[in-house]
C-alpha cells in the first residue's frame, strides 16, 4: 500500500514539473510563430463565391 502512495506522490511531482516547464516555455516565447506570417503572402488565396459573383455583376 505504501508503494501506491509513493507512486502517486511521484507522479504528481512529475506532472507538476511538466506543468512548470510548459508555463516557462510559453512565457519565454517558445510557441511564438515568427515564420508563418512572413510566408503567408506567398500562398495563393482562393477567391470566395461572393467575390466571383460580385465581379460578374
Amino acid at each position: 500500500m505504501t508503494v501506491i502512495i509513493i507512486l502517486i506522490i511521484f507522479s504528481i511531482l512529475v506532472a507538476g514539473g511538466f506543468l512548470v516547464a510548459f508555463f516557462w516555455a510559453v512565457r519565454s516565447g517558445q510557441y511564438d510563430d515568427t515564420y508563418s506570417p512572413s510566408v503567408r503572402m506567398l500562398f495563393d488565396d482562393k477567391k470566395s463565391e461572393s467575390e466571383k459573383n460580385h465581379k460578374k455583376d
